[in-house]
């Protein structure tokens, strides 16, 4: 739709932005429950090569000791905490988008079974090497 007036255009193309980037922030960090305790999911991107499986879990602001992995039959399992940095310092929040407070990501994996090969944890993201058991 063709606005005449250029400014109420931008207004509207300003507000269609600001929706989209809310909807892309909800699905990047989206809230759901571990037994009955509010948490985020971290986004994965998983990639496969032969039999192998590549995972990279983007866990900003994460320490490396406040997380854990578990690998299940058919699943492994990322949880831990990001606690509430000092970093910020003293002051009103004003907002608050990034996700705090305990989190926990299942991913569930084809039917094969596999074993953790390798993990690297650098820049915010854990960097997960599974191998296929033959």
């Amino acid at each position: 739709m063709r606005h005449r007036d250029p400014r109420a255009w931008m207004l509207a193309e300003a507000v269609e932005l600001l929706y989209t980037a809310d909807q892309l922030q909800r699905q990047f960090f989206q809230i759901g429950h571990v037994d009955n305790a509010p948490c985020w999911e971290p986004p994965v991107d998983m990639y496969e090569n032969g039999h192998e499986l590549g995972l990279l879990i983007a866990m900003p602001g994460v320490a490396p000791d406040r997380f854990e992995v578990s690998l299940e039959p058919q699943a492994i399992v990322v949880r831990g905490e990001r606690t509430f940095g000092a970093s910020l310092g003293k002051g009103a929040i004003l907002r608050l988008e990034i996700p705090y407070g305990r989190f926990e990501r299942r991913i569930g994996l084809p039917d094969a079974g596999y074993r953790i090969a390798d993990m690297q944890f650098e820049n915010g993201c854990l960097r997960l090497h599974l191998e296929q058991r033959i």
